[in-house]
C-alpha cells in the first residue's frame, strides 16, 4: 500500500465515530407517514328533492315525524299526510305520533291563510284519488301535487317467505302505488321513494317496476335522515315493545326521484362531476 494511503488511513481511524463526518441524507429519504397531513374530503350536503313551496302528499306515513321535520325544519307549508292504519291503529302502534300530529294542526289553525296542512288516514296507496277512506277523497283526488312522497314502503309482515314478501311489495304494493301517485302530479310533478339498500329490497327492482308504468328515474342519492331533525323510521309493524332499539333504523337507505318519461331532467338536479371532473348525465346517482 503506498505511503500516502497508509497515513490518511490511520488518521481516520484514531478519530471519534461520533465526530467523523455524516454522510448527506439523499432527497429521495421517506419521512416517516407522521408528518403527513390528514386530507379529508369535504362532506356533501344533503340532497332535499323538494322545495319548501312545493305542494306534497306525503304517503304511508307512520308516526308523522317525517311530516313534522318537514314543516318545522324545512317550512313546508303545503303538505297533505296520509298513514295506512286508522286513527285508533296508529295511536296503539305509535304513542308519539299524538305530539306530531297535535303540532301540525295547531300550526295550520294558527296560520290557515298562509299554511294548509292536512292529516289523514285510513289511506291505501295503492288506491289514491278514489273515496273515502281508502283513497284519501277528494283532497287528493283534485291531484295537483309537486310531490308524492313515499318513505320506506313495505307490506308488512305478511309472509317471512322472501320471494312472497318480494312479489307483495313489487306487484300489490309499488305498481299499484306508482299507477296511482302518478295521475295526482303536476306536469313537472315528480314521485319519491325511498328504501333501503341491499336484499331484500334490490330484489324489489324499483326501476323496472316504475319503467313498466311509463316512469324514469330522474336521480337517487343516498337518504341521510339527519335532514330531517326529529325524525326516527317507524316500524311497519309499529314500536318494539319495552323501547328497546331496531337494528335497521342506522340501515343505508337510498332516495329515488322519478319522473314521467321523456320528461328530462328534473328541476332539483344538477350535473354531477365523474372521476375524471367532468360533468356527467349518464348515471342517475349523485351519489
Amino acid at each position: 500500500m503506498a505511503k500516502s494511503k497508509q497515513q490518511k488511513l490511520n488518521r481516520t481511524s484514531h478519530v471519534p465515530y461520533d465526530k467523523r463526518p455524516k454522510p448527506k441524507r439523499s432527497q429521495t429519504t421517506m419521512r416517516p407517514a407522521s408528518h403527513l397531513k390528514s386530507v379529508r374530503s369535504p362532506q356533501r350536503a344533503p340532497s332535499i328533492p323538494f322545495a319548501h313551496t312545493d305542494r306534497i302528499l306525503l304517503v304511508g306515513e307512520g308516526d308523522f315525524s317525517f311530516t313534522h321535520a318537514l314543516h318545522t325544519r324545512h317550512d313546508c307549508r303545503s303538505l297533505v299526510a296520509t298513514c295506512y292504519d286508522s286513527a285508533a291503529e296508529l295511536a296503539e302502534k305509535y304513542p308519539q305520533s299524538s305530539r306530531y300530529i297535535h303540532d301540525l294542526e295547531e300550526a295550520a289553525r294558527e296560520n290557515h291563510s298562509v299554511m294548509d296542512i292536512k292529516i289523514l288516514y285510513g289511506v291505501d296507496a295503492t288506491k289514491l284519488g278514489k273515496g273515502l277512506p281508502s283513497g284519501g277523497g277528494k283532497l287528493v283526488k283534485k291531484g295537483g301535487f309537486d310531490r308524492v312522497m313515499f318513505n320506506f314502503p313495505h307490506v308488512g309482515g305478511l309472509t317471512k317467505d322472501v320471494n312472497r314478501q318480494v312479489r307483495y311489495n313489487q306487484g300489490k304494493l309499488l305498481v299499484g302505488f306508482f299507477k296511482a301517485a302518478s295521475s295526482l302530479l303536476t306536469p313537472t310533478g315528480t314521485i319519491v321513494v325511498t328504501i333501503f339498500e341491499g336484499e331484500p329490497y334490490s330484489l324489489w327492482n324499483i326501476r323496472d317496476l316504475a319503467r313498466h308504468v311509463g316512469l324514469q328515474v330522474g336521480r337517487s342519492f343516498k337518504f341521510q335522515p339527519e335532514a330531517y331533525q326529529g325524525y326516527r323510521h317507524a316500524r311497519t309493524l309499529g314500536n318494539i315493545d319495552g323501547g328497546r332499539g331496531w337494528k335497521g333504523e342506522g340501515r343505508d337507505a337510498r332516495t329515488y326521484v322519478f319522473e314521467r318519461k321523456g320528461m328530462g331532467r328534473t328541476q332539483t338536479q344538477q350535473a354531477k362531476p365523474t372521476r375524471d371532473g367532468n360533468k356527467s348525465s349518464d348515471s342517475d346517482e349523485d351519489d
